[in-house]
């Protein structure tokens, strides 16, 4: 089987506030013009010590319309409300798997334990572009808990691969998707190795949560970088050089034309003037602030 090799690995680009309770670095669309194709955004919210506060941070209610947002705590807490009548809370290894498609209103805020602590906090937010067929059907959720989670124990006390969509070594991940898509947390100790196989077409990439990595026995990418693979070959190797944690990404590329408003995520400018008139006429749904 033929090595996938590296495009690049990328650093963190600066980061920048979403509402007053979510730092992120924006590796794509706008940090790097990069192509992970089904996944249209990914924020990164890099480790940081959040002073405890009375009055939870976070986003207040917006709308999402087109794609779906999964998001994954490594330290914190988030608690998620939206008008579908959906909540829950997200704890560290936890995963929020909301489907806006078409249309939801939601808010997040650090859950109100962690908030009056406060502490360490860091997240992956990404969003999953829906393919056209399915952009306008009903909204869901999927609450992934991480002792829920299928994993795969790596030999030699290596640490282990968490499936939260797709398949490893035949274990199924809990999440339904639309399209094809791999999603895991790679818990390696140090000295630990794990192979993953993706088909060449998949774009795929590794978010370096914790540690230090050597890729392929030539790259390292250390905590906070972006590993960004080339569409040829299909086996990537990689080896713990310190305890380390690892999000892998990988999808079937959606091949249709994107139009992005906002929080909106179309093929055509009139789907996205269609989806602000909706907004705007209250056909969202209501949540209160």
């Amino acid at each position: 089987m033929e090595t996938k090799q590296i495009e690049k690995v990328l650093k963190a680009p600066a980061p920048h506030m979403v509402g007053d309770g979510f730092r992120v670095h924006n590796f794509f669309p706008s940090g790097y013009e990069i192509n992970m194709s089904p996944f249209f955004l990914m924020d990164y919210g890099s480790k940081i010590e959040f002073s405890a506060r009375k009055e939870p941070r976070g986003v207040g209610v917006h709308p999402h319309r087109g794609f779906e947002t999964v998001t994954i705590a490594y330290h914190g807490a988030v608690a998620h409300h939206d008008s579908s009548g959906n909540s829950g809370v997200i704890y560290p290894g936890d995963v929020q798997w909301m489907t806006a498609a078409s249309g939801v209103l939601h808010k997040e805020y650090h859950e109100a334990h962690y908030s009056l602590a406060g502490g360490p906090f860091q997240m992956v937010q990404l969003w999953i572009n829906l393919p056209a067929k399915d952009k306008m059907g009903k909204p869901r959720y999927q609450a992934i808990k991480q002792v829920d989670m299928a994993h795969f124990d790596l030999p030699k006390n290596g640490g282990k691969i968490e499936i939260i969509a797709g398949n490893y070594n035949s274990l199924k991940g809990n999440a339904s998707t639309f399209t094809p898509i791999e999603l895991y947390n790679a818990r390696l100790n140090k000295g630990g190795e794990a192979t993953f196989s993706f088909p060449e077409n998949f774009n795929t990439g590794f978010m370096v949560i914790e540690g230090l990595i050597k890729i392929n026995t030539t790259e390292t990418a250390s905590v906070n970088d972006f590993v960004y693979f080339k569409n040829k070959g299909e086996e990537i190797k990689i080896e713990a050089l310190e305890n380390s944690v690892i999000l892998i990404l990988s999808g079937e590329p959606i091949d249709e034309p994107i139009v992005q408003y906002g929080p909106f995520l179309m093929n055509t400018e009139a789907e996205i003037h269609q989806a602000i008139e909706d907004y705007n006429q209250g056909r969202f749904g209501y949540l209160e602030e």
